[in-house]
């Protein structure tokens, strides 16, 4: 029989909160769906940033997160679809363009991109 963990979410948009029994086999958000939970969600590959929540407590396993940076995932963010649950767990959920920019903000935004190194002249 697989283990299962009480997963809380918070999802902050919609000022709603969910608890839900949810098997360590299985994604939290393809689990909160199948429970009739909407929650945010893009690519369902763990390639964006679209489902990042922050975890307030507890632990998940995400090897498939490639949408956040290994730094992000040790300040406690994680992605619903790509996550498995193996604790208890509290999550919030996140503004997408926040932990994009978070992660990638430093190389966009910061005016002209120039090259770094000079192209070989042919």
């Amino acid at each position: 029989m697989t283990r299962t963990h009480t997963v809380k979410i918070h999802y902050r948009q919609e000022g709603t909160r969910y608890t839900l029994e949810v098997p360590e086999d299985r994604y939290i958000l393809q689990y909160a769906e199948s429970q009739g939970i909407e929650l945010p969600f893009s690519c369902r590959n763990g390639a964006c940033t679209a489902c990042a929540v922050r975890i307030k407590s507890g632990e998940v396993y995400q090897p498939e997160a490639m949408g956040i940076s290994p730094h992000l995932r040790s300040e406690g963010y994680a992605l619903l679809c790509v996550s498995y649950p193996r604790s208890p767990l509290e999550v919030e959920t996140q503004d997408e363009d926040e932990v994009y920019e978070l992660q990638f903000g430093r190389y966009f935004g910061k005016g002209k991109v120039r090259r770094s190194l000079p192209l070989d002249e042919d």
